[in-house]
């Protein structure tokens, strides 16, 4: 357990105590970024420590799914807080992270592990499993409320949010189900799986358990930190004139940086498959386990949930699905194909603030 690792968690739960307690100012606000920062570096380092102790693909789910959890309770605290303002905010929130994983993430992935290793290998069962779930759960969750009939555009009726938040939750369990139980070789490195002559000692279980605590506290600070900053993002949106999506893209940006950072460090080590698992894991979580709480708590708190996509968003998502589709049609990944998403990436970013 190294020293900083251990100090940083507890350095940024009293940023974000103080941050609670004192006036927001400059000074507060550059040390709840440079907190921010902290707490996600310390986060993706627990990460792996467990995902060592646990083994793929368990290590990549613990972090895929603590980090959704928080971000859930994130977005409904900002609905809570917002009312009839923020009714926008989870669709918004959603497909940033579907966009921002299935893009950028996955992009500067294959990018950087293209031009260390030329090409990278995966397995393409697995991936394909990922993607297939993915489609289906975010045109039932952010494309068919567009064209339903029975309530005003873009909002489900009560029995459609009902069908969408089971269906979403049963879609991600049997995801999860595939992953780790019936079909767990699908999400395995492809290559030296059982050589645990590549591999460090694992650690102990007390060291796992250390960590875990740790990565909680991490993820509870950036998540607690990204809110601290949120009005300050707010701010920053309207004295651009930007539109409101792009508070949930700065949000989604924030949440995901642990995922990110440690899918990007797996792809520099040349293992790929661990950040294909933790980039459509992460996106299939935002989703599957997003959905069903937000629909609860628009349902038993009478909160306003607008969910449909506008048509330039709905094109984006497909073109983004179509491309995901050919990059993943080999199991073989190299520096093009990283372009492309990043490309996507580039043109999601630049729509948002010039629809």
């Amino acid at each position: 357990m190294l020293q900083w690792a251990t100090l940083v968690p507890i350095a940024a739960a009293a940023v974000l105590g103080a941050a609670f307690l004192l006036t927001p100012g400059v000074g507060l606000i550059t040390v709840c970024a440079l907190a921010l920062v902290g707490a996600v570096i310390a986060a993706v380092h627990h990460a792996e420590v467990v995902a060592h102790r646990v083994g793929e693909p368990f290590g990549t789910l613990v972090l895929a799914v603590a980090i959704t959890v928080i971000e859930v309770a994130l977005i409904i605290s900002l609905m809570l807080a917002g009312g009839d303002d923020k009714a926008m905010l989870p669709r918004d929130t959603i497909f940033s992270a579907v966009m921002i994983i299935c893009t950028g993430v996955v992009g500067v992935c294959l990018l950087v592990g293209g031009l260390h290793h030329h090409e990278q290998s995966f397995h393409l069962d697995g991936a394909n499993s990922a993607l297939a779930a993915l489609v289906a759960l975010a045109g039932l969750s952010l494309v068919l409320p567009t064209f339903t009939t029975s309530a005003g555009e873009g909002i489900y009726t009560l029995s459609q949010l009902a069908f969408v938040g089971v269906s979403s939750l049963v879609l991600w369990a049997a995801f999860v189900f595939v992953q780790t139980v019936r079909h767990r070789d699908y999400f395995l490195p492809p290559a030296d799986a059982a050589n645990e002559d590549v591999h460090a000692l694992p650690p102990t279980v007390a060291q796992a358990w250390a960590s875990f605590g740790l990565l909680i506290v991490s993820l509870v600070s950036v998540v607690g930190l990204a809110k601290q900053l949120s009005p300050t993002i707010e701010a920053g949106v309207a004295a651009m004139g930007a539109p409101k999506a792009v508070i949930g893209i700065a949000i989604a940006l924030l949440v995901l940086l642990p995922e990110t950072w440690a899918a990007v460090r797996a792809a520099r080590a040349d293992r790929l498959q661990t950040s294909m698992n933790l980039a459509l894991g992460s996106a299939l979580a935002s989703i599957g386990l997003t959905i069903p709480a937000v629909v609860l708590a628009s349902v038993l708190l009478d909160l306003p949930l607008v969910l449909g996509l506008a048509p330039k968003d709905i094109v984006l998502l497909t073109l983004t699905f179509l491309v995901s589709t050919i990059t993943l049609a080999t199991g073989r990944t190299n520096v093009m194909q990283g372009a492309v998403h990043l490309v996507l990436f580039a043109a999601f970013l630049f729509l948002a603030l010039v629809p």
